[in-house]
């Protein structure tokens, strides 16, 4: 991960440009306040979250959101295919789960946590269940 984070990072602007709204676009069907994006983007201000968004090109890409967004976009990919029924798969966030990694609370609440490790968490659980790992 190391090696392809670093040559990602060389990519510069055409990358973020392409990386940031993919991102977005998946926030905008989780339905996902300003507050709760900047949290799993692992931002501390919302400006820079608003400057990404009208700018993508212009966010400096760090090997920090790299990883978030890499998980990010695996929880998705994996929720698209354990149900494809895109409503489904959009709400399965938000839901409470019986699972005792969320303990009745939904998963978004992981995800909110604030952590890295949080999104880890989630992405193998949801590889785990469509057998990826």
């Amino acid at each position: 991960m190391i090696v392809q984070a670093e040559q990602l990072l060389q990519r510069g602007p055409s990358f973020a440009g392409s990386l940031l709204p993919a991102i977005f676009a998946i926030f905008g069907q989780w339905r996902l306040t300003g507050a709760q994006q900047m949290t799993l983007l692992g931002l501390g201000n919302e400006k820079t979250l608003y400057n990404w968004k009208s700018q993508p090109e212009k966010a400096r890409l760090t090997k920090d959101l790299l990883e978030r967004a890499s998980y990010i976009l695996g929880i998705y990919k994996s929720l698209q295919i354990l149900l494809p029924d895109q409503a489904l798969a959009d709400q399965w966030l938000a839901t409470p789960n019986d699972n005792p990694l969320f303990n009745g609370t939904a998963p978004l609440d992981r995800l909110l946590a604030g952590q890295v490790m949080d999104l880890a968490v989630v992405r193998g659980f949801l590889d785990a269940e469509r057998g990826g790992w």
